[in-house]
């Protein structure tokens, strides 16, 4: 993982998802998210205009850490890392996208959701994953568990993470940031509410500063 990106993480702790079939609506959320204080962005892949959206944000903001979500293939990796993401995340393990990302030297977060899944991550190099889809599998108490073998991961838990229940992950020491698409309501989006989305992320971080 890169120092930048590390310490992002390690101030804000939270990592919204951007979804969108519209640059100019991702451009938007985008805006609306770094207006609220964060400055770590995934743009998942989901809708057809994910890669063109990926590239407007990552153009229109150079300052911000945008990377692309929902990579699943090497494939996919070469092409989101052309169109400007400065880190990947995938919700599994896939070593081919791995070895692109390091040939790149971008930093992945491939999604684990078992120990023999992250001792294969471990042992790939990897010493920051994504717990996916975390509330199914264990949520903070599989967290713990899992870091008190792996004393050396750090974890950015994601799937059934809300406002209601960031400060139990993010309690959880191993924990370096969490993501999540409760950051990015869809029926604000549709309205054309972004403010919704501000506040939203100034909630999350006054959450996280208390962990």
């Amino acid at each position: 993982m890169s120092d930048k990106l590390i310490a992002a993480l390690e101030s804000k702790r939270v990592v919204p998802l951007v979804q969108s079939d519209d640059p100019r609506t991702a451009l938007k959320i985008s805006e609306a998210l770094l207006k609220g204080g964060l400055d770590v962005l995934e743009v998942v892949l989901r809708t057809d205009a994910a890669l063109d959206c990926l590239e407007a944000i990552a153009k229109e903001f150079p300052n911000a850490h945008v990377g692309a979500g929902t990579v699943l293939s090497a494939s996919q990796s070469e092409e989101v890392i052309r169109r400007g993401a400065s880190f990947i995340v995938s919700p599994g393990l896939d070593p081919a996208s791995v070895e692109v990302a390091n040939a790149a030297d971008i930093p992945i977060l491939p999604g684990i959701s078992t120990a023999t899944e992250l001792q294969q991550a471990w042992n790939l190099g990897l010493r920051t994953v994504k717990l996916f889809p975390a509330s199914l599998v264990g949520g903070p108490k599989m967290l713990k568990a899992l870091s008190s073998v792996f004393r050396d991961v750090r974890f950015m838990p994601t799937g059934g993470v809300s406002l209601t229940n960031l400060h139990e992950y993010l309690a959880v020491p191993a924990v370096l940031a969490c993501g999540g698409s409760w950051l990015t309501p869809a029926d604000a989006i549709a309205k054309g509410d972004f403010d919704v989305l501000t506040e939203l992320a100034k909630s999350a971080i006054a959450i996280a500063q208390k962990n």
